[in-house]
């Protein structure tokens, strides 16, 4: 146990911090798990959860990419059609 205030302080935070952190992960494996289930919707928010967990750095941001880019096949396709005049 923490003997100091600070590291009382600090304690609490880091549990509060601790909680969100593995609220978010969960979220994320959630929605992963849906995606793959082939929803456009879901596939879009797993893609934006995993983001938000890269940027707040809960995982690593070479694993957001590599989640982004197997639910990427679960969006639909965009049409690259120009037109030749």
């Amino acid at each position: 146990m923490p003997v100091t205030k600070t590291a009382k302080r600090a304690l609490r935070s880091s549990k509060r911090k601790e909680n969100l952190n593995r609220l978010l992960k969960s979220r994320l494996e959630v929605a992963i798990r849906l995606a793959k289930g082939g929803s456009k919707e879901k596939a879009k928010e797993a893609i934006s959860l995993a983001d938000r967990a890269a940027k707040k750095k809960i995982i690593h941001k070479n694993k957001a990419a590599r989640i982004k880019s197997s639910l990427s096949k679960y969006l639909p396709k965009k049409s690259s059609k120009t037109s030749k005049k």
